[in-house]
């Protein structure tokens, strides 16, 4: 079963599709997921495969290392950072002192890299708590999950651990009035005999509905780029992915797409 676990708490830097020369914060054990999805498509494999059997990195932990790193970066490789980006091998807004460390980050960029942005990717279930949403107001990309707003499909997908309601989760985006990035995986295959194609009018129709509501300051489309947990699953062509961001072009809205 193909992984990429990432080195705790910093991993990188490595180039991103969407955002640039990104340095990795991973708030998980580097032996392990925790993440309140479990994704088909997740490229660190599937939550019950990689139970962590170390702790999560602590707070000051994080802030050391990433000033460690910075200074590294800045006075060894002679480069430096174009986005500080919250990911690895979980759901990052999970970790107890999230909101702290958000603020601690945003310290060491202002010292060392004052031009690089701030990220952080999450999968938006924790997105409608209060301390959270004042800790993503913050950053500079706050970029937000919605594969589909059709609840089959994300329990098949997605998997939610625990209860997940996606009008909720939508209701919670529109709460940070436009001040979010709404990031969609689009893919094709089968995942139990059943497609996972939701690039049809089917999910694409009411994925725009909800896009108007959030109205957010950019949406990022993708598809699949690494192996996943499951060999049955496929990238979504160029042609759809471009027929897709014409579609969220014609709202108004900025899209960038990465094939």
């Amino acid at each position: 079963m193909p992984t990429l676990l990432f080195s705790s708490p910093i991993f990188g830097p490595v180039r991103s599709r969407r955002l640039g020369i990104s340095l990795g914060i991973n708030l998980m054990p580097a032996d392990g997921k925790i993440c309140t999805f479990d994704c088909i498509y997740c490229e660190c494999g599937l939550n019950a495969d990689f139970r962590p059997k170390t702790r999560r990195p602590t707070r000051e932990e994080v802030a050391s290392a990433l000033e460690q790193r910075l200074i590294s970066m800045r006075d060894v490789d002679g480069c430096l950072p174009d986005v500080l980006t919250f990911a690895g091998n979980g759901e990052p807004t999970i970790h107890p002192d999230f909101p702290a460390i958000i603020d601690d980050t945003i310290r060491l960029r202002d010292i060392y890299c004052p031009q690089a942005k701030v990220s952080v990717l999450s999968n938006a279930t924790r997105a409608h708590i209060p301390e959270i949403k004042v800790a993503l107001m913050k950053v500079d990309n706050n970029i937000l999950k919605l594969d589909t707003v059709d609840a089959e499909y994300i329990n098949m997908v997605d998997q939610p651990v625990g209860v997940y309601d996606v009008n909720q989760v939508v209701e919670a985006m529109c709460q940070y009035e436009g001040k979010c990035i709404v990031q969609t995986m689009f893919m094709k295959g089968e995942c139990e005999g059943k497609s996972v194609d939701n690039t049809g009018d089917r999910y694409i129709g009411p994925w725009l509905e909800a896009l108007k509501k959030i109205s957010p300051q950019q949406v990022m489309i993708y598809t699949i780029d690494r192996e996943t947990p499951l060999s049955s699953l496929c990238k979504a062509t160029p042609d759809e992915l471009d027929a897709i961001a014409k579609h969220v072009e014609d709202l108004g809205l900025t899209v960038s797409v990465s094939y």
